[in-house]
């Protein structure tokens, strides 16, 4: 098991291009936020477009990914889905790989009950040796872990934490007075970092991260040494910056042509499923400039 799981961790995007993985501009990727001081790495995360993704293009990528990080820091992969089976066969073959851990998602669509999530994260943790984050998002998987069931979650021993996008912050709130103390809470809501470390979030895994690096590190760090004043003040910088929708973070680091905190070395596109951010885009970010 992993130290507690805590500060700015880096949901990466995957670049594309001409159709591919392009592995060269991931690795440049891993390098340029490494340096930044990311917490840790969620590769094949949504943001990372695992689901366009296929078997070997997967296994590829987490391996290079830990080549690339070398134990600098941990590094869990994106492991789910909506059949508990699958799941547990993609831990079966990416189990060669020593990756420290696992966020796995709340069943989307099927909308099991609370039994149902309950015996899905027990099957999943008991079908691995890592650490296992739970990653909550109701609003996209039509279905909300509640915090009777995450907490009793929490007592197997391997489940480590969870990714809260709850959308509700009573619910979240409600979590961190209620968590316990091994038990990590990460928002997954670029907007209530802030907020969510105030009240005693462990961290967060931020999809905005990708283009405003270095004032989340700064204000996770500002938390860790009772700087309120000073989180608060890089927190407002940042709103008056303009963050990205975590939907179009892929769009926006893989198609501006620069972009603060963006390294200039990757020139990628896209899978089908995402496109560049454009005018007809209702939640398009006016604070930064991208290509149309």
């Amino acid at each position: 098991m992993t130290a507690k799981i805590s500060g700015l961790w880096l949901p990466i995007i995957t670049p594309f291009k001409n159709g591919a993985v392009d592995f060269a501009s991931y690795e440049r990727l891993i390098e340029h936020y490494l340096a930044l001081g990311v917490d840790g790495l969620f590769p094949l995360g949504t943001t990372g477009e695992q689901p366009t993704l296929d078997e070997a293009e997967i296994d590829e990528l987490v391996e290079r990914t830990v080549a690339k990080v070398a134990g600098r820091v941990p590094g869990f992969v994106g492991v789910g889905g909506n059949a508990t089976h699958k799941v547990e066969k993609a831990l079966r073959r990416l189990e060669r790989l020593p990756f420290e851990g696992i966020v796995s998602v709340c069943p989307y669509y099927n909308r099991p009950s609370q039994d149902g999530l309950l015996a899905h994260f027990r099957a999943i943790a008991a079908a691995t040796d890592r650490d296992v984050l739970i990653y909550n998002i109701p609003y996209r998987t039509a279905v909300n872990l509640l915090n009777e069931s995450l907490l009793e979650l929490a007592e197997v021993p391997n489940i480590v934490g969870v990714k809260d996008s709850s959308g509700s912050v009573a619910q979240s709130l409600a979590l961190l007075a209620a968590k316990p103390a091994d038990f990590s809470v990460l928002t997954g809501e670029d907007a209530l970092f802030f907020t969510m470390m105030a009240n005693g979030a462990d961290g967060g895994i931020l999809a905005a991260s990708h283009l405003l690096t270095e004032r989340f590190v700064e204000v996770g760090r500002r938390f860790a040494d009772n700087g309120l004043g000073a989180a608060r003040r890089l927190r407002a910088a940042a709103v008056r910056r303009g963050q990205p929708h975590a939907d179009q973070v892929s769009a926006v680091a893989a198609g501006a042509d620069r972009l603060a905190g963006m390294p200039p070395a990757v020139d990628a596109d896209f899978r089908v499923a995402r496109t560049p951010v454009g005018h007809r885009d209702p939640r398009a970010t006016s604070g930064l400039r991208v290509p149309r």
